[in-house]
């Protein structure tokens, strides 16, 4: 097959909106006040939307557009779109023009009655808003559908309300800025006008033949394989992790990569992950919402490509037990529009006061609200990878590594730093290989929020996740510990000294938050119970942090939520839990009754046979063995059937519960561990029955076949 050859740097941002694209096609005056709206955040007046919905019908025209969308993210963890196409009534003459005002660029009208809203609109209250966000480019989106333009856009209701990820987004970045620039003002910084968090999100994924994926209705339905006894071989030999990319697989990157790129997605890295069939796609850092909107956008291109080359992509967190999950790790930082981070510790943190000041804000506002970065990444998925020996623990701590842990012991020792560890030579013991200086400091993969040299890196957060939410709660409790620290510098006499004083008291009162050791440990467990830190083990656990007191006052404070905003949400989340619980029960029920149950009865009738025909051919003969397989699978098949009427009676009495708390709860301690106890004799029968005959795919077929 003849391969086709490109340059990226030509492709690269083609299908975008972009700066260079505006610049050449919008008139000057125009375009300034665009720039001016998305640098400053000021108010688009309805002149310039003309000229740049204009341009922008024109040129999305020229790719092949026929239709546009203001593309949104609600509460539903995936985006949503309504495709209007750019004609308009037909003339006297039968044709049609195409055109796209600047009412239709800014302003959207999806029905809003059925999205999750958490009882903020009743089923007859259907009107919700979308709005323009000129800071994400618009992107025209190919498909088999055609082109479409495709317009990032917040999502409403008609009372105001947040239904999305990206309006509350959008308010936290507001209030990190503003707290960001009153700290920076202090340290003499008349420069910068904008702080932006910057944000690099890692994509874990499966990816499985779609044949494979038809035949289990587990993975149709929910996501993950309810069922499903280990292969021989798992992720022992680790020889799957940065192995070579196989050629299917690395065909469906390289297609993957090509619409990214075209997208203006800096797909940057791409690897084999821990476990068989798992991989890994990095882009490149960018502004937060920027980030939110390109994660999105890589999930759908992992499936839509995925779908093309016969390959299924899956996003749950723990698609097979037994095996690593996924998740995605959020790298998060603060920068200026001038290029400084204030997350940089330059090469002697330990005089840097501007970055101790920083680091010990953020130590603050993540031992403050602990609980509520934990929640910002519970999702049902969650549950069944954190807190095992292969995802960051329920428990939140900060790791800060060897040379920033020595200057915070200096400071909580004496009251100030006067050095900072130096990285040393690398001796690798080979004359050939070159000399460098490795890092200061190692790496810790079992911390959930580690500093990672000029960013922290939060690894709690769950494959299938928006990212939104994470760095909404990042944003806002980071802007509420700057605010404390500048309310309490602006006043003081002696600036020098006051903020030597704060840092030290931050460093000792917050000192608890901080670990660097093995997060996997049942001494970590402990000691973090002792230090008093919070521990929520799953998602219902992790909800009520929403709504205490600490966190309405918080989001308040900043305009991020209000608190009916909130209460709506964690109804959203105790629904959500539910619902897919209560999905993944039907399911297993579905599959146990229509499969596995008549497989089994197969598999024992001839067995049965087999003994018969042996006893009539030789009446001597010795038919232990059939027998004691027969026997075997009969007990574990009456053992399936049991578990399964369980099943059966738990679910039909959740169902009937009204108050959706209470369900969740009911789904969390009854009908999950009656699923669990139903998978276990099924999983010795896939072990038993002759494979011919078992109704779907193995882990084995799966995971290493393709």
């Amino acid at each position: 097959m003849e391969k086709e050859y490109f340059n990226v740097a030509d492709i690269f941002g083609e299908n975008v909106f972009n700066d260079a694209t505006m610049q050449e096609r919008l008139p000057k005056k125009t375009y300034q006040k665009l720039k001016e709206t998305i640098r400053l955040g000021k108010e688009l007046d309805l002149e310039t939307a003309d000229v740049v919905a204009h341009e922008m019908k024109e040129w999305a025209i020229e790719k092949g557009a026929t239709h546009f969308t203001h593309w949104f993210q609600p509460l539903t963890g995936v985006t949503a779109e309504k495709h209007d196409s750019f004609i308009t009534a037909p003339q006297k003459n039968g044709k049609v023009l195409m055109s796209f005002s600047g009412k239709e660029l800014i302003k959207g009208e999806p029905d809003a009655s059925s999205f999750p809203s958490g009882g903020l609109r009743a089923t007859f209250e259907a009107r919700g808003y979308t709005a323009w966000d000129p800071t994400s480019p618009a992107f025209v989106r190919q498909d088999a559908s055609g082109a479409t333009l495709c317009i990032p856009t917040a999502f409403c209701s008609y009372t105001g309300e947040a239904l999305d990820q990206k309006t509350p987004l959008l308010r936290s970045m507001e209030a990190i800025n503003k707290q960001s620039l009153r700290l920076l003002r202090l340290f003499g910084n008349t420069t910068s006008v904008k702080v932006t968090p910057s944000v690099g999100v890692e994509q874990e994924y499966f990816i499985i033949d779609r044949n494979d994926f038809l035949a289990r209705k587990d993975l149709v339905y929910t996501g993950r394989t309810l069922i499903g006894a280990m292969p021989p071989k798992g992720q022992e030999m680790d020889d799957h992790y940065f192995g070579a990319i196989r050629e299917r697989i690395a065909a469906f990157m390289h297609d993957v990569n090509i619409e990214l790129w075209k997208m203006g997605v800096t797909s940057k890295t791409e690897h084999n992950e821990v476990a068989p069939a798992q991989h890994e796609l990095a882009p490149i850092y960018e502004e937060a919402n920027v980030a939110v909107d390109h994660n999105q956008m890589i999930m759908e291109t992992l499936k839509k490509v995925a779908y093309r080359h016969g390959l299924q992509c899956l996003l749950h967190e723990k698609p097979f037990a037994g095996v690593n999950g996924s998740g995605k790790h959020n790298n998060w930082s603060l920068v200026t529009d001038d290029g400084i981070n204030l997350l940089d510790p330059g090469k002697t943190p330990h005089d840097n006061i501007q970055f101790l000041l920083v680091l010990c804000c953020v130590l603050k506002a993540v031992d403050k609200h602990a609980a509520l970065l934990r929640e910002s990444a519970a999702d049902v998925g969650n549950d069944s990878r954190l807190g095992g020996d292969e995802a960051p623990p329920v428990i939140i701590s900060v790791y800060l590594g060897e040379q920033l842990q020595d200057v915070l012991d200096q400071l909580i020792r004496t009251g100030s730093a006067d050095h900072s560890l130096k990285g040393e030579k690398l001796e690798t013991g080979v004359t050939t290989l070159p000399d460098f200086l490795k890092d200061a400091t190692d790496r810790n993969r079992t911390s959930p929020f580690a500093f990672t040299g000029n960013k922290f890196e939060f690894r709690t957060v769950g494959s299938e996740d928006s990212v939104g939410e994470p760095n909404i709660v990042l944003n806002t409790i980071v802007a509420e510990a700057f605010s404390d620290a500048c309310d309490e510098l602006e006043k003081a006499e002696d600036f020098d000294l006051a903020v030597h004083d704060l840092i030290k008291r931050l460093a000792k009162e917050h000192q608890r938050i901080v670990f660097n050791g093995n997060g996997y440990s049942t001494e970590w467990a402990a000691e973090a119970k002792k230090r008093g830190l919070p521990v929520a083990d799953n998602m219902l656990d992790a909800i009520p942090a929403l709504l205490s007191e600490s966190s309405v006052d918080l989001f308040a404070k900043f305009g991020v939520f209000t608190k009916t905003e909130l209460e709506s949400r964690a109804e959203i989340e105790y629904e959500i839990y539910a619902k897919k619980r209560n999905i993944e029960a039907k399911t297993m029920i579905d599959i146990i009754r229509k499969q596995i149950i008549p497989a089994t009865i197969r598999y024992t009738t001839v067995l049965a046979d087999s003994v018969n025909q042996v006893r009539q051919a030789a009446g001597d003969a010795d038919v232990s063995t059939q027998v004691e397989m027969l026997t075997e699978v009969s007990s574990y098949l009456k053992d399936t059937k049991e578990k399964l009427t369980v099943l059966e009676n738990l679910e039909a009495e959740g169902i009937k519960i009204s108050d959706i708390t209470d369900r969740a709860f009911f789904y969390r301690d009854k009908v999950l561990p009656a699923m669990e106890a139903l998978r276990k004799p099924v999983d010795k029968l896939e072990m038993l029955v002759d494979k011919s005959m078992w109704p779907m795919p193995s882990y084995g077929d799966m995971i290493f076949e393709v």
